[in-house]
């Protein structure tokens, strides 16, 4: 064969062979690639079967590859975290966390590592996981990445809190807890119940049997009441007995459960303090249900998530409804309360519902069964819930409706005269303040006040007795309201004194009318038991003026007038004017300046001669005070007694005048005639001889002058003797004990006193100058001097007349028996130096003969 033939041969066979070789180099790697597709598919099923996530990161954390676990665990899709740095998913903690291992694999410290970390899910939340981390190699053995498995121990880590949440609960219970084995020893206690039996720690009880914390009479009960249950039933709750180790014992509530290997488990709670408020509740509870059936107010409660409300036995019974007649609803009260008191008592209840008042209270009007309304006061608190919500209301209803009536009286007597049932000084200022205020606002508006003082009041008072004078005030009330209009206010200031406001006049005429009708009306006799009695009435009238400013000024100023129509012969009215308050103004300043009348010296005494009418000698002399005043001149005392009679300053100028006439007679004597006892005639005021101390300043001042008693004459009018006939006769009789002379001065000027004169210790009756002036007249005075006359010398009394001024007056009571005279026809007052005083007797004894 040839050599090229072998050659081409042979290359044929080569190439035939290389053929072969690659047909068969392909088939294994066909081979080679399906079982690896294969082995990679059961992988894949693998990975996407297990419930753990798997992952593969490259060099630079990118996903390469995870599976369908660890998509879930994440929450999202495979192809949304393919390509994806894995870092993403962790926050700075965890990733850190997770580099450390990738870094400690990496530098040999390990083939492989697990860690514990948490990744973030697509929704936000966080998921705890565990795994392990190995790294991925090239074929020369250098790392190209890392894979690894992770788990969700979300839920176990929870339950782990969970378990150690509830064992810390158990180590730090107050209650007692305790696990038992088989044999009745302590295989776990926790602190609480160590100490509950005054142990100081739990070692003191581990190992021990469980009935070392009874004692035996505890132990027989258990043994034979609570066992059999336990044994029966697996379980039992109830109370026992323990005891400490000092041997104290105290009461536990104890709750029991059987383990299935025969073992308990125990928890114990000391409930001696809660047995303590137990009892505490019970005994409040029955002294509150006692005082509640023992209690005369209603009680109610009121729940305000229901909506109900509970009214107690009482509370129903003093509407007048027996228990099944009322029922739950809050409209059972809020119905029956008074139309007019409902708005006022659902904001009083707001309003402490709104924290306004601590308390709640209201005293309000609820509709008895009968129909009648009834006076209540409600009182109560309320509960509020963690969030400041009222929950609940409750109180007592107490009736009032007594006391009330008792308040609207009080209240009404407080304003209102309690004889006539007329409105008092008050009620009437009050009403007056209110017309003033009228006035400042309208000015067309006027109004006028009378001041009314009945005339000889005290008259009827004394002769007839109080009880018919009361009853004559009381007709004199329902006349004067005859009299006026609906809306005027007639008041009784006290005594006789009664005021009439007529709200809204026309003019001052209107009020004059009135004040002429009530005249008319006082006119008409008042039927007393067996008497008839007429009366009449000084009338004061002070019309509304911008001047005043307070009510006490018109009722001063109605006063004022009243004074001056009394002044003016009574039974009449006058009208205040501009003169009456120039008046008032001097009279005020007079008052100021009488207060230093006597530290000023201002004050003098004149002399008045009484003369005898037998033989014309001077009997006596009269001490009639002046004053003398620096810019006025000489006052006579007229114009200021009666300020001094009413401020009470006539006690200080009286002494003064008493002291002054003692001295002046004390000086005189040795020139008065020695045949005849001539005295010192001195006027006691009525408020003087009310004084206390009056015998002692007499006496005192007899004694400091040296002058004999026998000239000193007192006299006193007949008012102040007849205001209290008794007690003025009972100061006579000491008065007289002193040896002076004792006289009453203006006899007969409005007192009928005639049945009383014998009972006074008098030696002169003085008769007043109104009947000496009439005496020729119609004859009727003439007979009054008469009939006074012979009284007085009946009872053994001498008689002076007063106020005598012509021979007429001298020839008539000369006739009539009158010893002794005095007035300006013989000599008027004078002052002790002038030399007229010892002149009257001259001048008697000339008109005698």
């Amino acid at each position: 064969m040839s050599t090229s033939l072998t050659i081409s041969l042979l290359s044929l066979f080569v190439a035939l062979l290389w053929s072969v070789v690659a047909w068969a180099r392909l088939r294994k790697a066909r081979r080679t690639e399906a079982a690896l597709r294969e082995s990679e598919e059961k992988y894949r099923a693998i990975l996407d079967n297990i419930d753990d996530g798997y992952y593969e990161l490259d060099a630079n954390n990118r996903l390469v590859a995870l599976n369908q676990a660890l998509c879930k665990i994440l929450g999202y899709a495979p192809g949304e975290l393919l390509g994806m740095d894995g870092r993403k998913y962790l926050d700075a903690e965890n990733a850190g966390k997770l580099n450390r291992l990738f870094d400690w694999i990496s530098s040999g410290g390990a083939p492989s590592g697990t860690v514990d970390w948490e990744v973030i899910c697509k929704d936000g939340r966080r998921r705890a996981v565990e795994g392990s981390v190995s790294p991925v190699r090239d074929g020369e053995g250098e790392i190209q990445g890392f894979r690894g498995i992770l788990r969700d121990v979300s839920e176990r880590k929870a339950s782990e809190e969970v378990m150690r949440r509830q064992w810390a609960a158990i180590e730090t219970s107050m209650d007692g807890m305790a696990i038992v084995d088989g044999d009745g020893r302590f295989e776990y206690v926790n602190d609480s119940i160590a100490l509950m039996h005054g142990h100081t720690s739990r070692a003191a009880l581990l190992g021990k049997n469980w009935k070392v914390l009874y004692a035996s009479e505890e132990l027989s009960r258990i043994e034979n009441e609570i066992m059999p249950v336990l044994e029966r039933s697996g379980r039992w709750h109830g109370q026992t007995v323990g005891i400490r180790i000092d041997g104290t014992t105290f009461p536990q509530e104890v709750s029991v459960d059987r383990l299935g290997d025969g073992g308990l488990t125990v928890v114990v709670r000391d409930i001696t303090e809660r047995q303590e408020s137990e009892r505490a509740l019970r005994e409040s509870e029955e002294r509150y249900a006692l005082a509640a059936r023992g209690a005369n107010d209603g009680l109610w409660d009121w729940n305000l998530k229901t909506g109900e409300m509970y009214y107690s036995p009482r509370w129903k019974a003093m509407l007048g409804y027996a228990d099944d007649e009322v029922g739950t609803s809050p409209e059972e009260w809020l119905s029956r309360v008074h139309p007019d008191d409902i708005e006022i008592l659902q904001a009083k209840i707001a309003a402490h519902h709104g924290g306004a008042n601590p308390q709640f209270e209201s005293e309000h009007r609820l509709r008895h069964q009968d129909g009648r309304y009834r006076w209540v006061l409600c009182r109560g608190s309320s509960l509020k819930d963690e969030t400041g919500a009222v929950t609940r209301m409750a109180g007592s209803l107490s009736d009032t409706t007594e006391s009330k009536h008792i308040e609207q009286r009080l209240h009404h007597d407080a304003f209102h005269d309690a004889l006539t049932g007329l409105p008092n000084r008050s009620l009437f200022l009050d009403r007056l303040g209110h017309a003033l205020t009228r006035l400042n606002r309208r000015g067309d508006y006027i109004f006028a006040v009378l001041f009314l003082d009945l005339d000889r009041f005290k008259v009827v008072n004394d002769s007839l007795g109080h009880a018919l004078g009361d009853e004559l005030l009381v007709a004199i009330a329902h006349r004067l309201e005859d009299c006026v209009r609906p809306d005027d206010t007639v008041a009784r200031l006290g005594g006789d004194e009664f005021v009439i406001l007529l709200d809204g006049v026309q003019d001052v005429d209107e009020a004059t009318t009135i004040a002429d009708r009530i005249h008319e009306a006082l006119a008409i006799p008042v039927r007393l038991a067996d008497h008839e009695v007429v009366t009449s009435a000084s009338i004061g009238i002070a019309a509304s003026s911008p001047m005043y400013e307070r009510p006490d000024q018109v009722l001063r100023d109605a006063d004022l007038a009243m004074y001056r129509a009394k002044a003016l012969g009574k039974s009449r009215h006058e009208v205040f004017d501009s003169e009456m308050h120039r008046h008032m103004v001097v009279r005020l300043e007079l008052e100021t300046e009488l207060r230093t009348v006597v530290e000023r010296n201002e004050l003098r005494v004149h002399y008045q001669p009484i003369v005898s009418l037998e033989d014309g000698g001077i009997v006596a002399f009269e001490a009639l005070v002046r004053w003398q005043h620096p810019e006025r001149g000489l006052i006579l005392p007229d114009v200021f007694m009666s300020i001094a009679e009413e401020t009470g300053l006539v006690v200080p100028i009286g002494q003064w005048v008493l002291e002054e006439a003692c001295r002046q007679m004390q000086e005189w004597l040795p020139s008065l005639p020695s045949d005849r006892l001539v005295c010192m005639q001195v006027n006691l005021s009525g408020r003087q001889f009310r004084q206390r101390d009056l015998v002692d300043r007499v006496r005192t001042t007899l004694e400091l002058t040296g002058l004999d008693p026998h000239r000193l004459g007192l006299e006193i009018s007949e008012s102040a003797v007849m205001d209290n006939a008794a007690a003025a006769a009972d100061m006579l009789e000491h008065l007289r004990s002193l040896n002076v002379r004792l006289q009453i001065d203006d006899f007969g000027t409005g007192y009928s006193s005639l049945s009383y004169l014998h009972r006074f210790p008098l030696d002169m009756l003085k008769i007043d100058r109104s009947f000496v002036r009439n005496m020729g007249g119609d004859g009727t005075s003439q007979e009054i001097v008469r009939s006074f006359i012979n009284l007085a010398h009946e009872l053994g009394m001498e008689v002076i007349a007063e106020g005598v001024e012509t021979a007429d007056e001298v020839a008539r009571l000369r006739a009539l028996g009158c010893q002794h005279a005095q007035g300006y026809y013989f000599c008027e007052a004078v002052p002790p130096d002038s030399t007229k005083l010892f002149q009257a007797d001259r001048l008697v004894s000339l008109s005698l003969t």
